[in-house]
């Protein structure tokens, strides 16, 4: 099946052309550890699962890598407040993110490089770009990359340069040029982190590790580097602007054939930004919403339009993954899965999503299928059973939803404690219904109703769910 990507370089949709077919090297900026992930990391990561869905159901063995960032001056800063180790709050919020993303049905990385374990491939590169003289020690022994030397420096983000500044002012007097950024920060002495290198002790500056571990981890010989390249909008420039500059300046070489970014994640139309003060924690929403509603809520609009994250449209939102699993609980339990049947579902989805992920032409097409699975329930054709199970099977592989039980999706939200009280009013009525007491069975069915709990009484027993 055709794949079309917008390319946010080309600013275009183009034909995805893989490097190494079957083979796909794909590289998504991952978080910074030193604070609780936000729902633009969880929107981003989300997006990114999806594109490797997509690919990986379209034939292609997917390579995936995602960064952590555990060298940086927010984690020092943390560490300075906190009198926790840099250790302690990047080992912390690393295994967060993960339980998160975890939560929220995304795929782990195959490869997870992390800042501190890629010291000696950063230190080459510096190196590199040392011997080349694309990069010079400014006279605190802090190490830059000298933007005017990189001829193309620019191309990427299409920003001019000379219109940009690449630091805080304070650092710019240790600069050539204002635009330089830096590659190595030197030891400052007490409240720095430093690790020994050949340019003395100090630590990396936040672009190289990129290039690093590209390079390190997943990088061909040739023209490009890695086939994607991806993250949110916010990084195009300067932090993707610079990683691309640095990897030509060393190695002559594009650092990726095709770059994806995803848009903002906003809160009453400002950007989410834990310096806004706006950030809502991923850990926050898991509190209210199941992760696979969230999830669903995320994905539902287009990846490269800004999503203004509204409870009102989340509800709205999970009205139609509720008719997923309605379906579900029809065929419910599910003796037997068969996809055959679903080459022209499946055949319209990939089509969908292989247009740029075009969500809303996907969302239709499962909304078609779920339509005409229950009109075939309604027909009483049960031969059609299988099949049907083997179209949620396709979406739940495709797009990471559906595959909860489906009794205990209606259940969610309904603490354990709960569960015990509901449990024993419906075996209480049950016994009152036996004795023939139905002015009983009925208040306790009000009784239910009133607690936010429906009873259908089916051929196996009383189900319930929360309304």
């Amino acid at each position: 099946m055709p794949i079309k990507i917008y390319d946010s370089v080309k600013k275009k949709k183009v034909d995805f052309i893989p490097l190494n077919p079957p083979e796909i090297r794909m590289y998504i900026c991952g978080p910074t550890v030193y604070d609780d992930s936000h729902l633009g990391h969880a929107r981003s990561a989300i997006v990114f699962d999806l594109w490797r869905r997509v690919l990986a159901e379209n034939g292609y063995k997917v390579l995936f890598a995602k960064n952590f960032t555990d060298i940086d001056d927010k984690i020092i800063n943390k560490s300075l407040q906190s009198g926790l180790s840099i250790e302690n709050i990047t080992q912390h919020y690393t295994q967060k993110y993960l339980e998160e993303m975890e939560a929220l049905g995304v795929i782990r990385a195959d490869i997870e490089p992390k800042a501190t374990e890629s010291l000696e491939s950063i230190f080459a590169m510096i190196q590199q770009l040392l011997q080349k003289g694309f990069a010079y020690r400014a006279a605190n022994d802090d190490i830059y990359l000298s933007v005017k030397k990189d001829l193309e420096y620019g191309s990427l983000s299409g920003r001019d340069a000379e219109l940009e500044t690449q630091s805080r002012i304070q650092d710019s007097q240790q600069k050539k040029d204002s635009k330089d950024f830096a590659l190595w920060k030197s030891y400052k002495g007490e409240g720095d982190i430093g690790y020994e290198s050949p340019f003395g002790k100090g630590r990396p500056g936040w672009h190289i590790e990129c290039s690093a571990m590209i390079k390190k981890h997943l990088a061909y010989a040739g023209e490009y580097a890695i086939d994607i390249h991806g993250g949110g909008a916010d990084l195009l420039f300067p932090h993707h602007e610079n990683e691309a500059s640095q990897t030509r300046c060393a190695d002559n070489q594009k650092i990726a054939k095709y770059w994806i970014h995803n848009g903002f994640v906003t809160i009453n139309g400002e950007k989410m930004a834990k310096s806004l003060g706006n950030s809502f924690f991923i850990k926050d929403a898991l509190k209210n919403y199941d992760g696979e509603i969230l999830r669903f809520y995320l994905l539902s609009t287009h990846y490269r339009i800004g999503l203004n994250f509204s409870e009102e449209d989340l509800l709205s939102s999970k009205k139609r993954l509720d008719k997923i699993y309605r379906l579900k609980k029809r065929i419910s339990p599910i003796q037997g899965i068969e996809e055959k049947g679903c080459s022209k579902f499946k055949a319209m989805l990939l089509e969908a999503l292989g247009d740029d992920l075009n969500i809303s032409k996907a969302l239709s097409v499962v909304d078609e299928f779920v339509s005409k699975a229950n009109e075939t329930l309604d027909n009483k054709q049960a031969k059609e059973i299988p099949a049907i199970a083997g179209g949620l099977a396709i979406i739940q592989r495709l797009l990471g939803i559906g595959g909860k039980d489906a009794f205990a999706y209606f259940q969610l939200g309904i603490s354990r404690e709960q569960k015990v009280v509901i449990e024993s009013l419906i075996q209480k009525r049950l016994e009152a219904k036996l004795q023939k007491d139905f002015k009983q069975a009925d208040a306790i069915r009000l009784e239910l109703s009133s607690m936010g709990i429906q009873i259908m009484d089916t051929l196996s027993g009383s189900v319930w769910e929360k309304i």
